[in-house]
C-alpha cells in the first residue's frame, strides 16, 4: 500500500518516516513540510537518507493512507478534503478526537471545520476499540498522555471495580512539546529541571474523561490530571491513584494478586501492552510500541496505584498510528513495530 506523511519534519512525522521504513506492506510515497520543501528527506534527517523522497509542500503522489502529524487544527484542515475523497487517514493530532464540536471549541479555541466528522472519526486507541478501527477511514491517534493513563486504568474502569475519583500525575520527555523551540523547552530551561504544568487544565483532560465515560456509560468522573515536564529527551512515566469499590478487592497480599491476575487476563494476547511483576521504567519502552502497565495497591491505606511506561514518540504517536494502520488494512499488529527497547 502507498503511504503519504503530512508535516514528516515534526518529531511525529519523522519518527513515522523511520518505522516505515521497514514495514513489509507499506511503501511512502510522498512527505510534505512545507519549511523544508524541496529538499531531499536526508538533507534535513541525514539517518533516513535510504528514504529516496524529496519533501513537498503538499502530497504529490495518490496514497492508500495518510498520516497527518501537522499541529491540531491545522490537521483538520488538511485532511478533511482527504476524508471526503475516500483515503483512510489517521490523524496524530488533537482534531478528532473530542466527540463533541463545542468542548472541542473551548479547548482548542477554535470552531471544528468538520464537526460532522467527529462522530464518525475513530477513536484509535487500538487495545480498546480494534473492532473499530479495523472498519474506519478515518482514526483520530489518541494523545500521549491519555494514551498511558487509558492503559493503566482500563481493566479497572470497564469492570467498574474504582470509584469515579481519580489522580493522574504523568511525567514527559521534553520532545512531547514537538520541535520548535520554545523557551518552556529550552535545554537550559529543562535541564536539571522538573516542573508541573496545565494545572488550570490540560487540553488531554477532556479527552481521558471522555473516554473513561464512554468505557462506562457513566458521566460522573471526577479526573484530576496533573502533568510534569522532566530532563529527558523521550518517554512518559504516569502513576494513577484511585479508590477501589468497596469489597472489589481483598485486602493485602491476596488484593494485589488478584489485581495482577486481573490485568494479565485483560491484556493477554495483546502484542504491545505488558503487565510488569514489578514497577516499570521509561527506558524499558525507548524507540518502541510497547506499553508496560504495573498494577500495585498500597498495603497500608488500600489505594490503588497504577502505573504505566510508554514511549511519547512511539506508542504515544507513530507506532500507534502505524499499529492502527495495520488494522485499518486486516495485516498483523506487529508488522513494522516488532522491534525491542533500546538500552540503555
Amino acid at each position: 500500500m502507498k503511504v503519504g506523511i503530512i508535516n514528516v519534519t515534526g518529531y511525529a512525522g519523522v519518527e513515522l518516516a523511520r518505522l516505515l521504513r521497514h514495514h513489509p506492506e507499506a511503501e511512502l510515497v510522498s512527505i510534505t513540510g512545507r519549511s523544508e520543501a524541496g529538499k531531499k528527506l536526508g538533507e534535513v534527517f541525514p539517518h533516513l537518507a535510504e528514504i529516496d523522497l524529496t519533501i513537498q509542500a503538499e502530497l504529490d503522489r495518490s496514497t492508500d493512507i495518510v498520516f497527518s502529524a501537522l499541529p491540531q487544527v491545522a490537521s483538520a484542515q488538511a485532511v478533511v478534503p482527504l476524508v471526503r475523497e475516500g483515503v483512510k487517514v489517521v490523524d496524530i493530532s488533537a482534531d478528532f478526537r473530542l466527540k463533541d464540536g463545542q468542548v472541542y471549541e473551548r479547548w482548542y479555541k477554535a470552531v471544528h471545520p468538520a464537526p460532522d466528522l467527529l462522530e464518525e472519526a475513530v477513536y484509535g486507541l487500538t487495545e480498546l476499540n480494534r473492532g473499530e478501527v479495523a472498519l474506519a477511514t478515518l482514526v483520530a491517534n489518541p494523545g500521549c498522555y491519555p494514551t498511558g493513563a487509558l492503559l493503566a486504568l482500563a481493566p479497572l474502569v470497564k469492570q467498574g471495580l474504582v470509584e469515579h475519583d481519580i489522580v493522574i500525575d504523568s511525567k514527559s520527555g521534553v520532545s512531547g512539546g514537538g520541535r520548535s523551540l520554545t523557551m518552556e523547552n529550552h535545554y537550559s530551561e529543562v535541564n536539571e529541571n522538573v516542573r508541573a504544568y496545565g494545572l488550570e487544565g490540560h487540553r488531554h483532560l477532556p479527552e481521558i474523561t471522555q473516554e473513561l465515560e464512554r468505557m462506562t456509560g457513566q458521566a460522573d468522573f471526577r479526573i484530576t490530571f496533573v502533568p510534569h515536564l522532566i530532563p529527558m529527551t523521550r518517554g512518559i512515566f504516569t502513576a494513577c491513584y484511585a479508590w477501589p469499590k468497596a469489597g472489589s478487592l481483598p485486602a493485602g497480599k491476596k488484593g494485589q494478586e488478584e489485581l495482577l491476575s486481573l490485568y494479565r487476563d485483560f491484556y493477554k494476547g495483546e502484542p504491545f501492552v505488558k503487565v510488569a511483576s514489578a514497577p516499570a521504567q521509561t527506558k524499558q519502552t525507548w524507540g518502541n510500541n510497547d506499553c508496560i502497565v504495573y498494577p500495585s495497591v498500597d498495603k497500608y491505606n488500600g489505594r490503588l496505584v497504577l502505573t504505566s511506561c510508554i514511549d511519547n514518540l512511539v506508542k504515544g504517536a507513530a507506532g500507534q498510528a502505524i499499529q492502527n494502520m495495520n488494522l485499518m488494512f486486516g495485516l498483523p499488529e506487529k508488522a513494522g513495530l516488532d522491534y525491542p527497547a533500546i538500552f540503555p
